[in-house]
């Protein structure tokens, strides 16, 4: 009997790109629409991933693609998988 592999499809996020300071690392701002609890009225709530850019392509306001993977360092768990739009520069 064969063993099957099962591929578990990983997590994707599509967001902006806040910061570019670091090397190989940029800081990715995702926006979600969330309901108030009480008042019903859909609010915008930002998360911030860290996530790595081996090639340092990715600058400020660049709209991307992050992907789930291991654990990179102590904060950094995210890798970019594409650039969907570049920033007006």
């Amino acid at each position: 009997m064969e063993q099957q592999e099962s591929v578990k499809a990983r997590n994707t996020k599509v967001g902006r790109v806040v910061s570019s300071a670091m090397q190989k690392s940029v800081v990715v701002a995702v926006d979600r629409l969330v309901a108030h609890p009480f008042y019903k009225k859909t609010i915008r709530r930002t998360s911030k991933f860290m996530a790595h850019d081996e090639n340092n392509e990715c600058h400020v306001g660049d709209q991307v693609r992050i992907e789930e993977c291991r654990p990179l360092s102590k904060r950094k768990r995210w890798l970019v998988k594409e650039i969907i739009r570049k920033a007006k520069r």
